[in-house]
């Protein structure tokens, strides 16, 4: 059998995209403030005895001054020259929460739109870019998916949460008959609202 000290080793780091959808600003990235003072992805390198997940949890803990998300892997960004520090291989995660999740936003951190974020380290910029489209093949294979919008909605609600995601409008009688078989209808009707009262919907097996 062989030694495993006779093998080179990379470091492995995590690095995470948080994406929300904000009330003024539509789809949203974290970032947290690097210590160039720089914007960056909460990320750390993997400490001596710890998993994956823990390391993901205490960057967001530490850095974005987040608990309780559960952020799933998204890709292993394995270029050799992605960090000019030395062999550094980056798993990144992903997790979609409700803006609320995020709110007050601490001064080190901010939510910005994914084209908006400016000049990033590494491959950030691109770690972001996956986490988008990864996001929006989901929001166009199911409603509200991540569960960003209270339940029970209107599907004026639903289509303007979808159209955030998407970064762009969608056409209202492809997109209702595209999501209602997987809704139900409460028998409910929105009220305080201007105009006529709407439908109430719930996810199916919400």
């Amino acid at each position: 059998m062989s030694d495993l000290q006779s093998y080179v080793r990379p470091s492995v780091a995590v690095d995470t995209v948080v994406l929300t959808v904000a009330p003024d600003a539509g789809l949203s990235v974290l970032l947290v403030r690097g210590p160039g003072g720089g914007w960056a992805l909460p990320g750390t390198f993997l400490h001596e005895g710890e998993t994956l997940a823990q390391a993901v949890l205490r960057s967001l803990r530490d850095k974005a001054h987040v608990d309780g998300l559960r952020p799933r892997q998204l890709h292993v960004f394995d270029a050799l020259d992605r960090d000019d520090r030395g062999w550094v291989l980056s798993v990144a995660h992903l997790d979609v929460v409700p803006w609320e999740r995020l709110t007050p936003v601490p001064d080190d951190v901010r939510l910005v739109p994914p084209d908006r974020t400016g000049p990033l380290p590494f491959d950030h910029a691109e770690i972001v870019d996956l986490g988008v489209q990864h996001t929006r093949r989901e929001y166009a294979a199911a409603p509200d998916p991540a569960g960003l919008l209270p339940q029970p909605f209107t599907l004026r609600q639903l289509q303007t949460l979808h159209e955030a995601v998407a970064g762009g409008a969608l056409p209202r009688d492809t997109f209702r008959r595209r999501v209602e078989p997987a809704l139900r209808d409460t028998g409910e009707l929105s009220s305080g609202q201007v105009g006529k009262p709407a439908r109430l919907f719930v996810r199916r097996g919400r």
